[in-house]
């Protein structure tokens, strides 16, 4: 995946890896006769990819299963399309995918007898005027009298691009993701005039901070060190030397060959307040309790609501095993990457 794509997928994923934000997802852009099927339970995210290797420089993709109020489980599809431009072949890429989900299901179990329903959904953030279809048989070569017997499904289809950006959404974390990929594709001009459309959503938003700067940074060139400390101040006023740090370390993580040279001045500024931080905390709490304090800090800003296993799960390893649970942060999409075996 290129430097230049992969932005937007890691925003698009970090915005996923929370159930609540996902909920909302499928709330909000589900036609309403589905949604409305929907049982207020909150949906969870099957692992795993279905976009062919070669394209995962421009799509990416999610799948959750909800459950609708007959009790039955729901497959929803999302697949967002990176490019600036629509390609009318990423129907056919949702469809693929489908397919790929179905027959690892079908291989599951010899035995089965019926195969999980699936909704495909397709997100566009590019500027250009969209014209994908919303039916798979419009790909297809046949003649109209021939559509009844062929392979047909139809897409929800959704275009961030020509959005008003009061409509986005309704949810604060979701309206704050969709906001910044909605202008990660934009020209300079308007992507400085979307800048409080943004921070506003994310003052509502906290704890997508990181991620969202992160991604600004990567997308938004005329972006400044200290436009991006203005940021940090009005969303987290009372942590600003703590985020910077976080967002200057993590820039260092992800090793991004487009790294600013603000970010680069930000990383040498807070080198020193690392390592004093982490001495201090050293000497206070002990290294199993501050390095335990750091980290559940640490998820709480990444992921949010932190559930109680979690910090049951951190009271059973040591320090060592917590650092590199800590080095999780910075990269994993979701919870469970973080502590994986």
């Amino acid at each position: 995946m290129s430097d230049l794509t992969q932005p937007h997928d890691r925003l698009f994923k970090a915005l996923m890896s929370h159930p609540e934000t996902a909920g909302a997802l499928l709330s909000e852009y589900l036609p309403e006769e589905i949604s409305a099927l929907l049982a207020p339970l909150l949906p969870q995210f099957v692992e795993g990819s279905f976009v062919d290797e070669e394209l995962r420089g421009y799509l990416s993709d999610r799948l959750f299963v909800a459950t609708t109020l007959s009790g039955r489980p729901l497959h929803v599809y999302v697949l967002v399309e990176h490019k600036s431009y629509p390609d009318r072949k990423v129907a056919w890429q949702a469809m693929r995918g489908t397919f790929l989900f179905l027959d690892q299901k079908s291989r599951e179990r010899d035995d089965w007898t019926l195969l999980p329903a699936v909704v495909q959904m397709i997100f566009y953030h590019g500027e250009q005027e969209w014209h994908i279809p919303r039916d798979f048989i419009t790909l297809v070569d046949a003649d109209p009298l021939l559509h009844p017997w062929l392979l047909n499904v139809r897409f929800v289809t959704v275009n961030l691009g020509n959005m008003e950006d009061a409509r986005i959404a309704r949810h604060a974390r979701l309206r704050a993701g969709l906001l910044a990929l909605k202008y990660g594709t934009r020209n300079p001009k308007a992507q400085r005039e979307a800048q409080e459309a943004i921070v506003s959503a994310l003052v509502e938003a906290p704890e997508l901070l990181l991620p969202v700067v992160i991604y600004l940074v990567t997308t938004f060139p005329d972006l400044d060190r200290e436009t991006i400390r203005g940021i940090v101040v009005r969303v987290c006023p009372q942590e600003e030397t703590e985020m910077m740090s976080q967002f200057a370390r993590e820039i260092v993580e992800q090793n991004k060959q487009m790294m600013s040279q603000f970010a680069r001045e930000i990383v040498e500024q807070n080198k020193q307040i690392w390592w004093k931080e982490g001495r201090q905390e050293g000497r206070q709490e002990g290294r199993q309790e501050g390095v335990s304090t750091l980290l559940l800090r640490q998820l709480k800003r990444r992921f949010g609501v932190v559930p109680g296993w979690v910090e049951e799960r951190m009271r059973t390893v040591d320090a060592a095993t917590l650092e590199i649970w800590g080095d999780r942060v910075l990269t994993s999409q979701t919870l469970e990457d973080v502590f994986r075996e």
